[in-house]
């Protein structure tokens, strides 16, 4: 994908095994932000676009929001289906890039994006997010990530992948607000945007899980690198972690309305 790693190819289906284990680790701060503007709750409809292995449609299910999910790799889907089943949650999945997918107009009275609103067609997509909302219905847009130059683990463990994946460019993070490309301004107005901390706790075996499971290691290196890495970084948390610890991260939230 253009911009992202130099183009170098990834696919989220080769690490959906150790993403439906490790990757769902939003605190429960970081949802309350929709849920205190009213977002994801009882009698709404909610399409959530790129949603792996269900992380959100999960984590808010208990709220009473009827969930649909949609993701373009097949693996992500296969454990999202798996893991809403064997929770006993009646969630709709299905696996079609989200610039594709063909939904009645007017249908949701919200529109998710966590974590993958910079994978997206935004000229293509805001259209169809746009069509897929009620009028006055929002797109709440939603981000993690650690703080690589703050928290010495996160920033040793970056460092090895950059190591094993030199042209990973989800390198380097610092605190930013979501960047909403103009395309949606036509549509939509920004109604809420924030920036805010979070300390997310982990072992020693659910970092290293996380790191595998990010873009730059599980879904792109061949799993015998992958495989090498993680046996390195296991070492190295035995150096710098404590069994248990927290990592420094930023949460981001943009909420926007379609105009009437």
């Amino acid at each position: 994908m253009r911009g992202i790693d130099g183009g170098a190819p990834f696919d989220w289906s080769r690490t959906s095994q150790s993403y439906a284990v490790w990757r769902d680790i939003y605190p429960p701060e970081f949802y309350q932000r929709l849920l205190d503007r009213g977002l994801c709750v009882q009698g709404q409809r909610v399409l959530d676009l790129g949603t792996g292995t269900g992380v959100l449609p999960r984590a808010l299910y208990q709220y009473g929001a009827s969930f649909t999910g949609v993701d373009s790799a097949p693996g992500q889907i296969e454990q999202a289906r798996r893991l809403a089943e064997a929770a006993g949650m009646d969630i709709s999945f299905l696996c079609n890039p989200a610039e594709e997918i063909d939904v009645p107009a007017a249908s949701f009275d919200v529109v998710t994006a966590c974590q993958c609103f910079v994978y997206f067609d935004h000229a293509r997509l805001s259209r169809l997010v746009s069509r897929a909302l009620k009028p006055g219905g929002r797109f709440a847009v939603l981000y993690m990530a650690w703080l690589p130059e703050e928290d010495p683990v996160a920033g040793q463990s970056e460092d090895l992948v950059l190591k094993y994946n030199p042209a990973w460019t989800g390198w380097g993070e610092v605190r930013h607000a979501i960047e909403i490309p103009e395309v949606y301004r036509e549509d939509f107005e920004v109604e809420h945007s924030e920036v805010f901390d979070l300390l997310v706790p982990f072992t020693r075996e659910s970092w290293n899980g996380r790191m595998r499971a990010c873009r730059g290691i599980g879904a792109s290196l061949p799993a015998e690198a992958a495989d090498r890495f993680e046996e390195e970084h296991r070492a190295l948390l035995e150096q710098i972690a404590p069994e248990g610890f927290r990592v420094l991260h930023y949460g981001a939230v943009a909420i926007l309305r379609k105009r009437a």
